[in-house]
């Protein structure tokens, strides 16, 4: 990436205005044409801070994620997913559900995407979860051989996925305390 001449604020203006174009219209029918146009920028300003559209779409989803979960602690892996869980309100998690159903079957006819939010999205995240639960083992809360340790993100992104089709419902706090208290914690024998 070249060296970004703008301003946090104006690159956190731009990230914004891919994700709600990106919830209004998903992945296939985002342009950078249309990214341009709503920032009122140049595609070639586009181009040259961000390379693609698949970087420029996996940045503005990792940027919607400012804290980073390994730095939670609490000293229990309840406590972690529970402060977790209120690092967004029940509008984000909403708003958040939606980038992963507008991503989620872009990544299949589109290697790039798939690519760039392993690199800049997912790794990140599984690393930080890992470092989460590898405290909880060190603390003696789950057995290092835990064949569910593999499958936590599996279950949580599930969850924000599955939830909006299944029951017509969007996820909010309430449903994933529920599912993290009696799925998840429990999967992992706490």
């Amino acid at each position: 990436m070249a060296r970004s001449r703008l301003t946090p604020e104006r690159e956190s203006e731009l990230y914004e205005a891919v994700l709600d174009l990106l919830r209004e219209v998903g992945y296939d029918a985002l342009t950078m044409d249309a990214v341009a146009a709503r920032t009122h920028s140049s595609k070639a300003t586009l181009y040259r801070q961000w390379g693609s559209k698949p970087e420029l779409v996996a940045k503005a989803m990792r940027h919607n994620k400012p804290i980073k979960i390994a730095e939670i602690d609490t000293g229990s892996l309840r406590g972690d997913f529970h402060a977790m869980m209120e690092l967004t309100d029940d509008c984000q998690m909403e708003k958040d559900s939606a980038l992963m159903r507008g991503v989620a079957h872009a990544v299949h006819t589109n290697p790039d995407l798939l690519q760039a939010l392993r690199e800049l999205l997912i790794e990140p995240e599984m690393s930080s979860l890992r470092d989460v639960l590898e405290r909880a083992v060190a603390r003696g809360e789950i057995s290092a051989d835990n064949p569910a340790l593999k499958y936590v993100l599996h279950m949580i992104i599930g969850a924000f996925v599955v939830r909006p089709l299944i029951e017509d419902q969007p996820i909010d706090h309430a449903f994933i305390t529920d599912y993290v208290n009696a799925v998840v914690l429990p999967s992992l024998g706490v």
